[in-house]
C-alpha cells in the first residue's frame, strides 16, 4: 500500500497549467526547501504549476526533515533496509505523479522532474521505469542508483540534464559522469552535463540557469 505524499505548490503566473515541474528534496529536507526555486523559474514558465512533494519517511531528531529511503553511511541503516525503502519510495512517487496527472489533466510529456541530491536519485531511478517518458529530468548533485540494472529496466528514456559541483562533498562529482555514461549505455540519447565551478552540495546560478534553459527546451517554451 502506497503513502500518500503531502505536497506544497505554486500556481501558474497565467492562471492556466500547461505543465508541471516536480521538485524532489534531499535528504533531511522538505518540499518547501525546493520550492522557493518556483519563484526564480516561474516568470520564465508562465504556464507551468510547480509542486514539492515531502518524502515519505520521517528523519529521528529532525522535526521537519523527510527521506525518501534510508542510506546507510548516515544512519547505519543496513543495505537491505536502503533498498526496500528505495523501492517503496518509488512506488509512494509514482503513485504521487499518476494522481497529479489526472487531477491537473497533464500527460507525462508536460512534465518535468527536478531533483537535488537524495532527490535526484529518485528521479533517475522512477522514471526510466514509467511506461510513458516525462518531458526531462533535471538532476542536480545526486546519483545513478542501481546503474547495472538500468538497461534490462528501463521502459522510457526521458531527456536528463546532470548539473554537479566540483566542490562537492557529500555527493562525489565523479558521479556525474558515471551516470552519464550509464545512462547512454543504457540507450539514452539525450543527455546533457553541467558542471558547476567553485560549487560544493548546492545549487549556483550558472547551474539554475542551465537547468531553466533545458526545462523551457522541453517543455516547448
Amino acid at each position: 500500500m502506497t503513502r500518500v505524499l503531502q505536497a506544497g505548490r505554486k500556481e501558474p503566473h497565467s492562471g492556466t497549467t500547461r505543465s508541471v515541474v516536480v521538485f524532489l528534496h534531499g535528504y533531511g529536507a522538505n518540499g518547501a526547501d525546493l520550492l522557493g526555486i518556483a519563484d526564480v523559474l516561474a516568470e520564465h514558465l508562465p504556464d507551468t504549476l510547480f509542486v514539492a512533494p515531502d518524502a515519505p519517511e520521517t528523519i529521528p531528531m529532525m522535526p521537519t526533515g523527510y527521506q525518501w529511503f534510508p542510506i546507510p553511511w548516515i544512519d547505519g541503516s543496513s543495505e537491505e533496509e536502503s533498498e526496500r525503502g528505495l523501492l517503496a519510495a518509488a512506488d509512494d512517487l509514482n503513485a504521487f505523479l499518476d494522481a497529479l496527472m489526472v487531477d491537473e489533466d497533464v500527460m507525462p510529456e508536460q512534465v518535468v522532474l527536478f531533483g537535488f541530491s537524495q532527490g535526484t536519485m529518485m528521479a533517475l531511478h522512477v522514471a526510466p521505469r514509467r511506461e510513458d517518458p516525462v518531458a526531462g529530468i533535471v538532476a542536480f548533485s545526486g546519483r545513478l542508483l542501481r546503474p547495472e540494472l538500468l538497461e534490462d529496466e528501463a521502459v522510457s528514456r526521458p531527456p536528463v540534464i546532470l548539473i554537479h559541483g566540483d566542490a562537492d562533498d557529500v555527493v562525489p562529482p565523479q558521479s556525474l559522469p558515471q551516470a552519464a555514461e550509464a545512462l547512454q549505455a543504457a540507450g539514452w540519447k539525450d543527455v546533457y552535463a553541467h558542471v558547476m565551478k567553485g560549487t560544493a552540495h548546492g545549487i549556483a546560478p550558472d547551474g539554475l540557469q542551465v537547468a531553466l534553459a533545458f526545462i523551457r527546451d522541453k517543455l516547448n517554451f
